[in-house]
């Protein structure tokens, strides 16, 4: 195999320049896909390569991937939502406006349920991408039967998710946040949030190799300022609206004291945070085969 060339930041600007939205909130998607062609560089997915992206939602994570493989290259991009979930774009709007970019033609999107797309079908890819999506699903079972449908389909399996971790105490409250929210997800029975199945790097590694996926190695990201996820969400669980869903969905009062305290954390450490805002949590990146 040829030498693998790390892919270079400077790309992320036109990557970003495919997603909808205006110009104004660009570095937003800038930073977003900074983030993602370190993950790619880690990973070293090539030109020409056939993909197949978990959780894409409004894509971007497939746009980066999309840009790397190339016109010889694809991707499969799978998710479960709704095509009207998403504000201020939905996830269909999204998905539609990358379809009309130079990148459309290397993106097939697939809106539905992971393990039902995998048993429909014999595809084979040469990667499986998991990008920050884990903790979306609604329990460690779903994981590992994707997983255990993937071995045999996909020649590599790579993943990143947040590692638990703080290396930067600026971004404690993100951690904090998460197990909160994730906390409150677990007591919901009408859960919608984005934090539902709080796996560690690792319980994700523990179920790779169960179901007969190679440990390759692992590394340790601490994000730049620019990817903006930790500062959103402790914005969510120090908003009002997060005492609201614990006061309407959960009926036991040492859960809900749990969950108010929790929360109080979150608010305790993000005060003592010297940034402009709170920092992303560490992100754990593996690979598997």
């Amino acid at each position: 195999m040829t030498t693998f060339t790390p892919f270079t930041v400077d790309q992320a600007p036109q990557i970003a320049s495919y997603a909808a939205g205006d110009e104004k909130h660009r570095y937003i998607e800038i930073g977003q896909t900074e983030h993602r062609l370190h993950l790619i560089n880690f990973w070293q997915i090539r030109p020409g390569a056939r993909v197949l992206e978990i959780g894409c939602g409004q894509g971007t994570t497939t746009s980066v991937l999309a840009h790397i493989v190339g016109p010889d290259g694809h991707v499969d991009a799978v998710d479960p939502a709704s095509p009207d979930y998403g504000c201020p774009l939905t996830l269909g709007q999204a998905q539609a406006h990358l379809s009309g970019t130079e990148i459309g033609p290397r993106i097939t999107w697939h809106n539905e349920d992971p393990v039902e797309f995998l048993a429909s079908g014999d595809a084979k890819w040469d990667y499986v991408v998991f990008a920050h999506c884990i903790w979306y699903f609604d329990s460690p079972e779903i994981l590992e039967k994707m997983l255990s449908a993937l071995k045999g389909r996909a020649t590599n399996l790579v993943i990143a998710e947040y590692a638990l971790k703080a290396t930067k105490r600026d971004a404690e409250a993100h951690v904090l946040a998460a197990i909160a929210r994730a906390s409150l997800e677990a007591h919901n029975k009408a859960r919608e949030a984005n934090i539902r199945c709080l796996l560690g790097p690792n319980a994700i590694r523990e179920s790779a190799e169960k179901t007969g996926w190679a440990f390759q190695g692992d590394d340790n990201v601490v994000p730049d300022v620019d990817l903006l996820d930790g500062s959103w969400e402790v914005g969510d669980v120090k908003g009002k609206h997060f005492v609201e869903e614990i006061d309407q969905h959960i009926q036991d009062d040492r859960v809900k004291t749990m969950l108010k305290s929790a929360r109080d954390a979150v608010i305790a450490a993000a005060a003592k945070v010297e940034a402009k805002r709170p920092l992303t949590m560490d992100v754990w990146i593996s690979k598997f085969n």
